[in-house]
């Protein structure tokens, strides 16, 4: 029995719309997208030392209008990777400087 062109042609698009289905319920689809736009940001982030000293935390939250915990978790993020060091300890008074490298 022959198989029609439209019925392997229906098959493959089956195939192909169950994939992106999985794809998007696993979550890697936002994920995905959340990531890169962090890293975007913590790359813009970067850039306001061209013109800046120091970059607070209020300086960081205005940009991409955040939250406090946000803008603290994007500042430490570039810390850990040792782009940026923290100058005070806490409060107002909290800064980052470039590390120069």
């Amino acid at each position: 029995m022959p198989i029609t062109s439209s019925l392997v042609v229906s098959f493959a698009i089956g195939i192909i719309v169950g994939t992106l289905f999985v794809y998007k319920k696993s979550g890697s689809y936002g994920k995905n997208r959340q990531h890169r736009e962090k890293e975007k940001r913590k790359a813009l982030i970067m850039d306001l030392f061209a013109t800046r000293f120091e970059v607070r935390n209020n300086d960081v939250e205005r940009m991409f209008a955040v939250s406090d915990a946000t803008a603290t978790n994007y500042l430490s993020e570039l810390e850990a990777e040792g782009k940026v060091r923290q100058v005070g300890s806490r409060g107002r008074f909290v800064t980052y400087e470039k590390i120069k490298g």
